[in-house]
C-alpha cells in the first residue's frame, strides 16, 4: 500500500508520551516533528509488513490493533504477539535488514512512519530519543520471557488470565476502561498466543464466566472480579 504525504506533528499527538520520549527541549520536539513524515492506513485484514520485506522504517501505530504472527515448518501461523495504539513495531528487521514476522492489521488502523537511517541520525543529536529506543527494545525482551513463562509453565486458566490482565492493563494506560474491554482478535489467535487449543479458550472463558469473574458478550468482555484473576496468576502451583 501507497503511504499517504500526511504531515504528522509528535509535538501535537495525544500519543507522544507512549511512544517518544518525554521532557523534550521545543527545539528537540521540533526535530522529531521532522523525523514523521507520512502516516499510513492500513485496512482490516492487511500487512503492515510481511516477512522477507526489507527493513526501513519503524511504525508507531496511531489508532487500531495488530497482530505480528510467524509460519511454522509445518505451514501454521503463529501469533507471536498483538500491538495497539502508542506501541512501536518493526524492530524485528534491525537485526538482519529484513522482517523476520507478519504484521497484521486486526481492524482499521493508522501508523506514523518513522524511517530508520532518520532515527540513527536523530540519536545521534537527541541522545533521549537512543535511550527510548533502547528501552522499546529492553521491553520486547521482557515481554518475550513473559510469554515463554506462559508457554512453558502456566495451566490454561492461568494463561488467559494474565492475557487478560495485560491486555486491560495496557488500555487502561491509553484512557480505556480497567474492567471493560473489546478483544479485537479472535478466540484462535488468543489460542494461537497463548499456546493453547481453541476450545479450551473457549471452555477456559466459559468456565470465568460461571465462576463470576468475567462477562462475556461475543468480543466484549467485563471484568467482575480482577483479584480473581490475578490469585490465578499467582497462585502457588501444585505439586
Amino acid at each position: 500500500m501507497t503511504p499517504q504525504a500526511i504531515k504528522v506533528a509528535c509535538s501535537n499527538c495525544n500519543l507522544r508520551e507512549l511512544c517518544m520520549p518525554m521532557g523534550l527541549s521545543g527545539t528537540d520536539m521540533g526535530k522529531l516533528d521532522e523525523l514523521v513524515t507520512t502516516r499510513r492506513r492500513i485496512p482490516r485484514g492487511s500487512p503492515l509488513f510481511s516477512s522477507g520485506d526489507r527493513f526501513n522504517a519503524l511504525y508507531a501505530i496511531r489508532t487500531g490493533f495488530f497482530k505480528t504472527c510467524v509460519t511454522t515448518e509445518d505451514g501454521r501461523d503463529q501469533v507471536t504477539g498483538f500491538q495497539m495504539a502508542g506501541e512501536i513495531m518493526g524492530l524485528d528487521g534491525i537485526v538482519g535488514d529484513r522482517h523476520t514476522c507478519d504484521a497484521v492489521a486486526l481492524e482499521d488502523a493508522e501508523v506514523c512512519e518513522l524511517p530508520y537511517g532518520r532515527i540513527e541520525d536523530l540519536s545521534r543529536e537527541v541522545p533521549a530519543l537512543q535511550s527510548h529506543v533502547h528501552k522499546i527494545m529492553s521491553r520486547e525482551i521482557v515481554r518475550e520471557h513473559g510469554v515463554m513463562l506462559l508457554l512453558g509453565s502456566m495451566r490454561a486458566e492461568e494463561r488467559l488470565s494474565a492475557f487478560l490482565l495485560n491486555l486491560v492493563q495496557r488500555l487502561h494506560t491509553r484512557g480505556f476502561s480497567q474492567s471493560e474491554l473489546v478483544l479485537r482478535m479472535t478466540r484462535e489467535e488468543i489460542g494461537s498466543y497463548l499456546g493453547l487449543k481453541l476450545e479450551t479458550v473457549s471452555r477456559t472463558f466459559s468456565k470465568f464466566a460461571d465462576d463470576g469473574i468475567v462477562e462475556v458478550k461475543h468480543r466484549h468482555v467485563r471484568i467482575l472480579d480482577i483479584e480473581a484473576l490475578r490469585n490465578i496468576v499467582h497462585a502457588p502451583a501444585c505439586r
